[in-house]
């Protein structure tokens, strides 16, 4: 019998990083920051929602921030996407790791800020955070995406993820080990 897994033994978001970019562990305070960053309307055409005021984003980041849901049964995982040489914030990357079955699921969300997209940024972010998860025993990563959503769905490739037939709120749902 395989010892039972849990997401209560998961360590806390660390700073990750890559070749370009610093991901840092989400904090409320980030809210200012990010308000303006995500408030192109644009950013919502594929995933829906709106932008978001600044006192909406601090609530969610409040929620965010305590890194799992309240019954326990989902631990969160939010970093910021900041440029490592300016530290200029540039989106964010988002992880939440459940148990199905004996193994660890991780769904994978990103967001790169419109002016700063089409450099890549969103496939260094999410590498790096799902060789962590990977690195913390997560080896079945998931996202939903939207089929029309084109560079979305280059970051699942990247990340090693294949389109299934599921189909979550009209998005496709894509997984991989």
């Amino acid at each position: 019998m395989s010892p039972s897994i849990s997401v209560d033994d998961w360590p806390s978001a660390p700073v990750l990083r890559s070749p370009r970019l610093s991901l840092e562990p989400l904090r409320v305070d980030h809210a200012e920051e990010m308000g303006g960053l995500l408030e192109d309307p644009a950013l919502y055409a594929f995933t829906g929602g709106h932008p978001v005021t600044a006192d909406e984003l601090r609530r969610r980041y409040r929620r965010q921030a305590l890194g799992r849901s309240s019954d326990g049964s989902e631990r969160w995982f939010n970093w910021i996407v900041r440029l490592e040489q300016s530290g200029q914030a540039v989106g964010t990357v988002q992880a939440t790791v459940t148990v199905r079955g004996d193994r660890l699921r991780a769904a994978l969300a990103w967001v790169i800020g419109s002016s700063h997209q089409r450099r890549g940024y969103g496939r260094e972010a999410a590498m790096a955070m799902a060789a962590w998860l990977r690195e913390q025993g997560a080896h079945d990563l998931v996202a939903d995406i939207h089929p029309r959503h084109a560079a979305s769905i280059k970051v699942a490739r990247a990340l090693g993820l294949a389109p299934t037939d599921e189909v979550i709120d009209g998005e496709i749902r894509w997984r991989g080990a």
